[in-house]
């Protein structure tokens, strides 16, 4: 602009300064300018470096005016509140550089660590609809465990510590899910149609196995509802479904090897189970119920075999 010139200002400390910081005027004395020695804004106020000025005798810094007069404050005082955000501290912070001041800019980078939000160690997705489990299934490139948890599809009374186990199934899926998270995509379905609570496991977009822990017990004059918590049957079937990591198939000896480990009759296993077996999933049923399948059983020996 017209009339704007250079030059070199050098006064009292006392003396005042008419200052226009990207469009913002302040007014301050030469003495809190050149407080700190080692900053720009000493240097530019002790004669040491050139200063523009306008025809009306307010010199011009073409920065933003913004944090200006925090910047002001800091160099009277030795110390200033900071920004609450997390932006607006950034922006102290270029301006504390750009002016050399050391022990500013420094305070600035140690509030942006403590503000840095923390970042989640891993993300469940809760499923609305069944068309969301198929599409997060079949999108993602990792196999898949999911919890059904649906405590209102109950038609009955609670046994005395079904509670307790719902609520430790639900928490073992989060420490499989903390421990897994980035090799197994794992689900909540908390809208199961039927089910209370029950464990499905994916690989290569197909149900490989699952783990019902629901059953209903029959006392003598109602139904009950037990929830149980078979945490050694859940482990193994997570550590199973890592076997589809990678697209290609899964080991077949290791899967056959896997398998007569939980099934080494072959036969004997329950009509639920073997059905699953013969589609190529394995399923559990709670352990009441296979009790009840036993003396089912015995029931039948006894009948064709009486002594």
């Amino acid at each position: 602009m017209s009339g704007d010139q250079k030059t070199l200002i050098k006064g009292h400390s006392s003396q005042y300064v008419k200052l226009n910081v990207g469009g913002r005027l302040y007014y301050t004395t030469i003495g809190t300018l050149t407080k700190h020695n080692d900053t720009m804004l000493s240097a530019m106020f002790s004669g040491r470096m050139e200063v523009l000025t306008d025809s009306e005798g307010w010199i011009l810094i073409d920065r933003c005016g913004k944090f200006f007069g925090t910047i002001l404050n800091y160099l009277r005082d030795g110390s200033v509140p900071l920004p609450e955000s997390h932006r607006e501290i950034a922006e102290l912070l270029a301006e504390a550089k750009y002016y050399c001041i050391t022990e500013l800019a420094m305070s600035c980078e140690r509030a942006l660590v403590a503000h840095q939000e923390p970042k989640p160690i891993c993300r469940i997705p809760l499923i609305t609809s069944q068309k969301e489990e198929q599409m997060l299934i079949s999108s993602s490139s990792k196999p898949a465990v999911i919890l059904v948890v649906q405590r209102q599809n109950n038609k009955y009374s609670y046994t005395n510590n079904s509670d307790d186990n719902l609520l430790k199934n639900i928490e073992l899926f989060d420490k499989l899910s903390l421990r897994f998270n980035e090799r197994i995509l794992f689900i909540k379905d908390v809208i199961g149609p039927s089910e209370i609570c029950c464990w499905s496991f994916y690989g290569h977009g197909k149900k490989v196995a699952e783990v019902c822990c629901t059953s209903i017990v029959y006392a003598t004059d109602r139904k009950h509802t037990k929830v149980e918590f078979p945490e050694a049957r859940i482990y193994e079937e997570t550590l199973q479904v890592l076997l589809y990591e990678n697209r290609n198939a899964p080991d077949q000896e290791l899967l056959q090897a896997t398998s007569s480990v939980r099934n080494p009759s072959g036969g004997g296993s329950s009509s639920g189970a073997s059905g699953a077996g013969s589609s190529g999933m394995h399923q559990y049923t709670s352990d009441e119920e296979e009790e009840r399948t036993g003396l089912a059983r015995l029931r039948s020996n006894k009948r064709n075999n009486p002594t």
